[in-house]
């Protein structure tokens, strides 16, 4: 941990590690000339068996390869959605992307058409790089139906088509900087219509090593990734980092614990990251089949808090205590971490300290003065790690990214003497579920088209499993009220199946602000409470 002592709640930048401006692919170069004979990539299959393996310069050759044909149909800066869950070809199409200044747009494979064509519009994409289907999402029959709408999509590729994924190979390959555009993640906010953030090569680059480095991570690593490569985590912290280290990495194209389990112990993973439930999955696997675990060094997660329970359950079963790391998509996405050897309070109440390079402060949300230590307020970040801004939204981007350069995650925190970090709540009304962050708004909007309903709030509510889950709160328009059956139903023709309420819970009235705004808070302590009830039960 770094020793300080802090006056205020204000963590300045520790120069800690190698600060280098580099691309995308300009990583990729630098670690295939130093590592010249080092297996980079594995490609498991669905029940853990390898597949295809790439070395270190094998996986520059055909990123490469794939570059060419990419700048022989897009200008540098072009935007191209990539819609596909986990494997190789998104890796390839990643560093590709790099090595020609294309823009990849990432998009969530679990997506319904509405979703899709907003993100091809909004990010004012020309091409979409996809697969037939997924896990029961005809993906490929979406995207045709949605870009005979999107006059801006010149190409639709298979990344299983390898005659028209390489077409054009060869063409001359652009110069790229490290500040230019890499990516365009979508997330939403309150306004509930997601916002491309708009991420460039140094930042995700930088953030993915400094963090590979503060779990530990280095040259022997063989890490195991089933984290989704459409999310920063995926795509940035495991596997830009993983190569950025020299490590090995084994894609896995879902998240299956007994595979996973079972891929632990015959490949002999160091490293694997994964949201509270997926380790829960993992432990219960374990205990039951009696899986060696042996050779795990590190376990880390993000996007919820690890109970104290669950951190000795995985020191006890797995060997290792789990580390938490914190961030968002605008950052790049990791803000703080804690250390492989901070103690179990400090590892299940705190989200750690800042990662290197990176000012970290607690301000006052109406003043945005930094505040005395141990007062909560807003945290704040500032360095290489912060996003340029919002796709097209000016406004927005000044909302988060302030003059003096400090981006406002809209999480509420107190920062103790150390620069430790507790999360204390949030300013927006973002929900997480199983470290998935899902926003009410844009099921509030989805709902509101339903004719039965005349109002709606959804609301997050505690869960053991979850962390937390979604629950729907309505007031009827009339006398019909639809059976959860239905309304499920209709969201799911709308919405991605993760952000389908699990609860429907009719309400005759609202309790409300002296504005008249409803007060979501008291419905979770409601239905907490059982004064509401969820209409399936």
């Amino acid at each position: 941990m770094y020793k300080v002592e802090l006056t205020e709640s204000l963590f300045p930048a520790v120069a800690d590690g190698n600060l280098e401006e580099i691309t995308v692919g300009g990583l990729l170069e630098k670690m295939a000339e130093r590592y010249p004979d080092k297996v980079a990539l594995k490609e498991l299959d669905f029940e853990g068996n390898i597949g295809r393996s790439w070395t270190y310069p094998a996986l520059l050759a055909d990123s490469r390869k794939l570059a060419g044909a990419l700048a022989s149909r897009h200008d540098k800066g072009a935007r191209i959605a990539v819609w596909a869950p986990n494997c190789p070809e998104w890796v390839l199409l990643e560093f590709a992307a790099g090595l020609a200044g294309v823009t990849l747009v990432t998009v969530n494979p679990s997506y319904q058409a509405r979703e899709l064509k907003y993100v091809l519009e909004q990010s004012r994409a020309e091409a979409i790089y996809l697969v037939n289907e997924f896990r029961g999402n005809p993906m490929k029959n979406i995207a045709d139906e949605v870009c005979d709408e999107v006059p801006a999509i010149k190409h639709r590729i298979l990344l299983d088509d390898e005659a028209a994924m390489y077409e054009g190979e060869g063409a001359e390959l652009p110069d790229v900087t490290p500040r230019d555009i890499a990516q365009i993640q979508y997330t939403s906010g309150t306004t509930g219509f997601p916002k491309g953030a708009l991420l460039h090569h140094h930042g995700l680059v930088q953030n993915a090593i400094d963090t590979a480095g503060r779990i530990e991570t280095d040259e022997s690593a063989i890490i195991l990734h089933n984290m989704p490569l459409f999310h920063t985590t995926g795509c940035a912290v495991v596997l830009l980092g993983g190569i950025g280290v020299g490590g090995t990495l084994l894609l896995a194209p879902i998240f299956d614990p007994l595979m996973i389990a079972k891929v632990i112990e015959r490949e002999k993973v160091t490293h694997f990251m994964g949201v509270p439930t997926m380790i829960v999955a993992i432990i219960e696997v374990v205990k039951k089949l009696g899986t060696d675990t042996s050779s795990l060094q590190a376990i880390f997660s993000g996007g919820a808090m690890v109970s104290p329970e669950l951190c000795r359950e995985a020191k006890d079963v797995l060997g290792h205590y789990i580390q938490i790391v914190y961030g968002q998509t605008e950052s790049s996405p990791c803000i703080t971490g804690c250390w492989a050897g901070d103690s179990l309070e400090d590892l299940t109440t705190t989200i750690g300290q800042p990662m290197p390079n990176v000012d970290v402060s607690i301000r006052d949300p109406q003043t945005n003065e930094v505040l005395p230590i141990g007062q909560q307020g807003e945290i704040c970040a500032r360095g290489y790690l912060v996003m340029h801004g919002y796709n097209d939204n000016p406004e927005a981007t000044a909302n988060t990214i302030d003059e003096a350069g400090w981006l406002h995650t809209g999480d509420l925190g107190r920062m103790d003497s150390r620069g430790y970090i507790k999360i204390t709540g949030r300013v927006k009304e973002m929900i997480i579920r199983g470290g998935e962050n899902i926003f009410p708004v844009e099921i509030e909007n989805a709902m509101a088209e339903h004719p039965a309903l005349a109002e709606i709030a959804v609301v997050g509510v505690p869960d053991r499993k979850w962390g937390e889950q979604v629950a729907c709160f309505m007031r009827a328009a009339g006398d019909s009220k639809p059976s959860p059956d239905e309304l499920k139903a209709f969201v799911r023709e709308r919405l991605s199946p993760q952000k389908t309420p699990v609860y429907w819970v009719w309400v005759d009235e609202w309790p409300l602000t002296g504005s008249g705004k409803i007060q979501k808070f008291k419905l979770a302590e409601q239905f907490e409470q059982g004064q509401l009830k969820d209409t399936a039960r």
